[in-house]
């Protein structure tokens, strides 16, 4: 993967599995990343593991089938 460095990228269902591994993947190639999940602790600590490890992550509680925490997560993928 090339060309991600200073991207931003929402990772919905992040917090842990295939999700988990491909927010620290694409972290890994420079992306800002925003992990959003429903289990809000998995979300943020993949979130503070990427930051430990030099990168940009951020976690967020995030349930699909709310408007409200769809739209909460992309303000907080444009904020970054």
């Amino acid at each position: 993967m090339r060309g991600l460095k200073d991207k931003v990228i929402v990772v919905a269902g992040g917090g842990s599995g295939i999700g988990r591994s491909a927010a620290l993947r694409l972290a890994d190639e420079g992306a800002h990343i925003v992990v959003g999940d429903l289990n809000a602790t998995g979300a943020r600590e993949v979130g503070d593991a990427i930051a430990s490890a030099g990168g940009s992550g951020v976690g967020f509680e995030f349930d699909i089938a709310d408007e409200q925490s769809c739209t909460a997560l992309i303000d907080a993928a444009v904020g970054e």
